[in-house]
């Protein structure tokens, strides 16, 4: 029960003096509920044999009440009188009781409400330790005697970053078992496994360590820096400009403390999501690279999978199963688009398809039999990308992603010509050519090219480009390069060299027809069907039941092609079909026999109903729509858009870390 008026009225007179100042008496009725925590510890303690009636963690309570009642005691800091020790053991003898009075039961040493630390108002001085009580690593040897926690060391003050965006100082206390040498901080664990020591993270900590040198932040810092990620798209720099823009503290929020939050917090976010968070492990007090490394090694490296998104299931991605009779039921007269008499067949591997049995829909079940669901699951390719080594075949991350060029595999080729397949060695240290001069003056023009080139710049120039006409057959523009020649190698595509480092060639994102995200990958050289169909085989490989009843894709009809001359048993030509989306479907040739009679996004002769609705307009007349929206994939690369200049200029493996992030962040409007 939480404390009334005549309760604090009576704390008042008994254990604070008179002379004391209210605002005096209600800061140290704060501290007294922050130091909660370390009560509950010093009981726990307790109740193993042999213990002395004070611990180390009384002794911290001492300490820290002594401090408080120094400083806001007028009459000391004035006449020198130190009345500080008489009324801080008054307090100390009284304290469960006091607790009591305030509605905190010491004896409640487990399922503690973190709410009830706010009865009746918040501390102004926060200690953080940890909320365990016990040791989990500890074999129980009896029931009665559990392996709980010592104090390490006295508190130390640290910086908090509390959850008003101001800068406090705050008490720090180290939980330690003395048996396994475990050392248990407000926001992980760190224990020794065999030989080494390894770190477990605290997935619910209300306080995260964003620095080496015992700087902490409140966990909501971090619930206001995932909201300005998905409302504004702001990076952890932008968040931190914003906060030290935001307050007038002197002690500003640096990057990398900003950079380490976003970390910290997402890992745990991550962990949880995904269910990895019971066994994650990790080096102790890792730095921001090897944490994130740690995260992406644990939920998915190049790619990963949304488990809950194979469960999902609502009335925009999953249908009731329809059949051909549907349609003519409802009064739609099936029409013909699918008649391939005439038309060329361009391959072999079209006439082995075209010859296959036209789609056909089997008849309605009777009445009153369950005719199950089916599900449209959307896949497409985003040219957001991430470097890569400068070989065209190698798929390794660089060793220097500020200006390296190559992986650690092929770190010794940066003393090599950089013209393909020169293989001189460089005419000086740091050069990027051999002493020939044609291949000099060949860097120094594509120097002259690329050395100004930004992000924007390179879009600014694709729409001047791109002002006269468009080129490809109406695709979207590219940048176009124009060198001189190499000897007979025209200089604009075909010289090779190692330059710079090259890039991965986009991302590719699969969810269901509503939305909902399912999975991710990255194709590394192009978007080639044996890359996405290995994408698709990673997301659905531990669900098999889960496979969508269809797919739409861009280039399906290629997907299909090749699935079907590579592998005709796969078990994906017996549980989906693979159709382009309505968009890209207009652009694909009316002679392409596959396409028209597998691929058809929604066909009106009535062989996949599935895929269509009937409608009717304001006049009374029935028509065929589209069953799902083939759109989502791009709706979501939309939103991807705005993430692309932060995504363009990180490691593979925060690029990963941040598309996993991306991933959960959208399913925040399914909540």
């Amino acid at each position: 029960m939480a404390a009334t008026v005549r309760d604090l009225i009576v704390i008042l007179q008994v254990f604070f003096p008179g002379d004391l100042p209210l605002r005096g008496a209600f800061y140290l009725l704060g501290v007294i509920i922050s130091l909660y925590p370390l009560l509950r510890l010093h009981l726990n303690q307790r109740r193993q044999p042999r213990q002395p009636t004070q611990t180390a963690w009384m002794s911290s309570i001492h300490t820290l009440l002594t401090a408080a009642f120094k400083q806001e005691d007028e009459l000391a800091l004035l006449f020198g009188l130190d009345r500080s020790k008489k009324y801080v053991n008054d307090i100390s003898d009284d304290l469960e009781s006091l607790y009591t009075m305030l509605g905190l039961d010491p004896d409640r040493l487990h399922n503690l409400d973190a709410s009830s630390l706010l009865t009746p108002f918040p501390p102004e001085r926060l200690v953080l330790c940890t909320s365990r009580l016990s040791c989990i690593f500890c074999p129980v040897a009896d029931l009665n005697i559990t392996p709980t926690l010592r104090r390490r060391e006295k508190p130390q003050t640290v910086w908090l970053l509390d959850k008003t965006c101001h800068w406090v100082q705050a008490d720090l206390l180290i939980a330690h078992c003395a048996s396994c040498k475990a050392d248990y901080f407000p926001d992980c664990i760190t224990y020794r496994d065999g030989n080494r020591r390894r770190q477990r993270l605290e997935v619910s900590a209300p306080y995260i360590r964003i620095s080496k040198h015992s700087v902490w932040a409140d966990r909501r810092i971090a619930i206001l820096q995932e909201n300005a990620l998905n409302r504004f798209h702001a990076g952890w720099s932008n968040f931190a400009d914003w906060l030290n823009d935001s307050t007038a503290s002197v002690r500003k929020l640096t990057y990398r403390q900003s950079q380490r939050l976003f970390l910290q917090h997402f890992s745990r976010r991550l962990l949880m999501f995904h269910g990895k968070e019971a066994n994650f492990v990790c080096d102790p007090h890792c730095n921001n690279h090897m944490l994130s490394k740690s995260v992406r090694e644990a939920i998915g490296v190049d790619g990963g999978v949304l488990e809950v998104a194979m469960s999902h299931g609502c009335t925009e991605c999953t249908h009731l199963k329809r059949y051909q009779s549907d349609l003519t039921n409802e009064g739609i007269i099936l029409g013909g688009d699918l008649d391939i008499a005439g038309l060329p067949v361009e391959s072999t591997v079209d006439v082995v398809i075209a010859n296959l049995p036209t789609p056909q829909q089997q008849e309605a079940p009777p009445h009153g039999t369950p005719r199950g669901y089916v599900r449209l699951s959307v896949m497409d390719g985003k040219s957001i990308t991430h470097r890569k080594c400068a070989l065209n075949m190698c798929e390794r991350p660089l060793v220097n992603y500020k200006n390296g060029r190559f992986c650690d595999a092929h770190l010794s080729l940066a003393d090599v010509c950089g013209i393909v397949p020169c293989g001189q060695p460089v005419h000086q240290p740091g050069a990027l050519t051999c002493n020939d001069p044609s291949h000099i003056n060949w860097q120094r023009q594509y120097a002259n090219r690329f050395s100004r080139l930004s992000f924007p710049g390179v879009q600014r120039v694709i729409r001047r480009q791109g002002q006269g006409g468009q080129d490809n057959e109406g695709l979207t523009p590219a940048l176009r390069v124009e060198l001189s020649a190499l000897g007979d190698i025209p200089g604009d595509q075909e010289v090779i060299h190692t330059f710079r480092a090259k890039t991965t060639h986009c991302l590719q994102t699969v969810q269901w027809a509503c939305g909902f995200p399912v999975g991710w990958g990255k194709c590394y050289r192009s978007e080639s069907s044996p890359q996405v169909l290995a994408i698709l085989d990673r997301i659905w490989q531990d669900h098999p039941e889960s496979k969508p009843s269809f797919v739409a894709y861009d280039d399906a009809c290629s997907l299909l092609r090749h699935i079907v001359t590579q592998d005709p048993t796969s078990a994906w030509l017996s549980s989906t079909k693979f159709i382009v989306d309505a968009w890209h479907y207009i652009g694909h040739r009316s002679t392409d026999v596959l396409c028209r009679l597998w691929c058809n996004p929604a066909p009106t002769n009535g062989s996949q109903p599935d895929l269509v609705l009937v409608t009717e307009d304001a006049n009374g007349g029935t028509h065929q729509t589209r069953a799902f929206n083939t759109e989502t994939a791009e709706q979501l690369n939309a939103w991807l858009n705005g993430f692309e200049s932060q995504l363009r200029q990180m490691s593979d493996v925060n690029y990963d870390f941040y598309i996993h992030v991306l991933m959960i962040s959208d399913l925040q409007g399914w909540a």
